[in-house]
């Protein structure tokens, strides 16, 4: 299971009030506004959210090269999608396949030289994009005491 996720039974509860709705309104408003925006920056380097998604995890990953199992964790999709994700990647020129020298069953995937321009164009525009939304988030994240950040 994903650890960021949790069921409602795994927490306390309390009565919540117009206010609580209020900013969960917004803040879902806000992280919408940025999905959305994160989608047409992506669409604007000629790849889809899921593939710009599945580059920035790997790149993410650290040593940047992950398995075709570990990049399905990541994404939350199925082993089978991620392996179709990774074939139109692979035929878009963005990453490599390879065959993991301990473990021949396992296959890697790395960035091409072409993903890490793109990712480098699409980060720099996100991070920015962060920065200006974040201090909204944070006052959001706030009015539910310091505990949630």
């Amino acid at each position: 299971m994903n650890p960021l996720t949790i069921r409602g039974a795994d927490i306390e509860t309390r009565e919540l009030q117009p206010a609580d709705f209020a900013t969960l309104a917004e803040f879902r408003y806000a992280l919408r506004c940025f999905t959305v925006f994160s989608e047409a920056e992506a669409h604007g380097q000629g790849l889809s959210p899921q593939q710009h998604q599945a580059l920035l995890t790997i790149k993410g990953s650290g040593a940047q090269v992950l398995t075709v199992g570990e990049l399905a964790e990541k994404l939350c999709i199925k082993h089978h999608s991620a392996v179709e994700l990774i074939s139109r990647l692979v035929r878009m020129g963005m990453v490599t396949r390879s065959m993991d020298p301990a473990d021949g069953r396992r296959v890697r995937v790395v960035l091409t030289p072409q993903a890490e321009a793109k990712l480098q164009a699409l980060s720099a525009v996100h991070l920015e994009q962060l920065r200006r939304i974040g201090p909204l988030l944070i006052k959001l994240l706030d009015k539910f005491g310091p505990a949630i950040h």
